[in-house]
């Protein structure tokens, strides 16, 4: 890397209270802040409840559905379903990548939106490339592929090193292909996403802001272990808040890790799991959905929510404190199984 998670600790980069907080070895300050943030207001349509994406005014279903998982399927015609129902059971926000099962998610999903259901989603997509031709490329595809003229949310995805805000902003870098996108009328909001460190999201909200740049929102891990270990809940999430950036969470089930781990512990079920995520100033829960059982799953504990009490989540968080330390079960923290980009350099250009 060019920079070390250490040197960046050394800068104290001036990124609000929050910031300043963390870098003087103090969690005081911080805890203040998360005490005053407060679950968003929802507006509940039938089984689904929708709050609003950061600034945009745009209201997204607090379930959205993960876009690796729906690639997964043998039978295409299983993938298609699960998407139509979803969108028909409330669920807009669809969440995609260049990159999924070589393409073949994206390929699905533009199938399954045919025939109207375009009309109902908001679409989001990623894509690896930190040069602007990489990058330009990967939009096009993608485009194409999900058979659509525009997409609602264009994601710079896994944002896993601190050189990478300096490529993505960089002269000739990836912002420029997704701005060019932008004024062409191929994407209307702007984000990134990563589940590193939580650092490394702050570095690329500093190098936003040296260019003045405001991202629409941003992705990352916000589950019960993630509280106790290097924290995107506690680092970044009251940073996103102050600057009104839509919060998108994802690892909720850690790659069914932490799934597995509160399950064979009897410590919290998969609805609680959904719920902790959806009670923190999140605008949408992304979980992966590989079948209609699991939709319907989905679907219940956004159907069932209600604000947990202070009391709720300092036992569902108690519960899970001793496991979370290390990040045994933070996988996507700790080792390099799921960064893509580590493993297909090419993808980045």
């Amino acid at each position: 890397m060019e920079e070390s998670r250490r040197d960046f600790l050394k800068k104290g980069v001036a990124l609000g209270s929050i910031v300043g907080a963390i870098t003087e070895g103090s969690m005081a300050e911080a805890e203040e802040v998360l005490e005053e943030m407060q679950t968003p207001k929802s507006t509940r349509k039938g089984e689904m409840l929708y709050r609003t994406l950061g600034n945009t005014g745009e209201q997204v279903s607090l379930i959205g559905l993960g876009g690796f998982h729906i690639g997964t399927q043998k039978d295409e015609k299983e993938s298609l379903t699960i998407i139509r129902t979803a969108v028909d059971r409330g669920v807009n926000f669809l969440d995609n990548c260049w990159d999924y099962n070589e393409g073949q998610s994206e390929l699905r999903m533009g199938k399954a939106l045919r025939d109207g259901y375009r009309d109902k989603a908001f679409l989001m997509t990623k894509i690896d490339g930190r040069t602007k031709a990489s990058a330009a490329q990967q939009i096009n595809q993608s485009l194409e592929r999900l058979q659509t003229d525009h997409l609602d949310l264009l994601q710079f995805h896994e944002i896993l090193r601190f050189e990478d805000p300096d490529r993505v902003f960089g002269v000739g870098g990836a912002m420029e292909a997704a701005l060019d996108a932008k004024k062409a009328g191929k994407v209307r909001f702007i984000g990134f996403t990563g589940h590193k460190d939580p650092l490394i999201h702050l570095r690329m909200l500093e190098v936003a802001e040296k260019h003045k740049f405001h991202f629409d929102a941003v992705q990352m891990p916000l589950n019960i272990m993630d509280v106790h270990f290097r924290s995107f809940q506690r680092q970044v999430l009251p940073q996103l808040v102050k600057q009104k950036i839509g919060v998108l969470a994802m690892k909720t089930f850690g790659d069914h890790f932490i799934l597995d781990h509160v399950l064979n512990k009897q410590l919290a079920t998969p609805i609680e799991l959904l719920q902790y995520s959806m009670n923190l100033p999140t605008s949408v829960v992304i979980t992966g959905i590989d079948s209609l059982p699991i939709l319907e799953q989905a679907l219940k504990a956004v159907s069932a929510f209600t604000p947990l009490t202070s009391l709720q989540v300092k036992t569902l968080e108690g519960k899970t404190q001793t496991a979370a330390m290390e990040g045994t079960y933070e996988l996507f923290k700790t080792t390099t199984n799921f960064d893509g980009t580590a493993k297909k350099t090419e993808w980045l250009g």
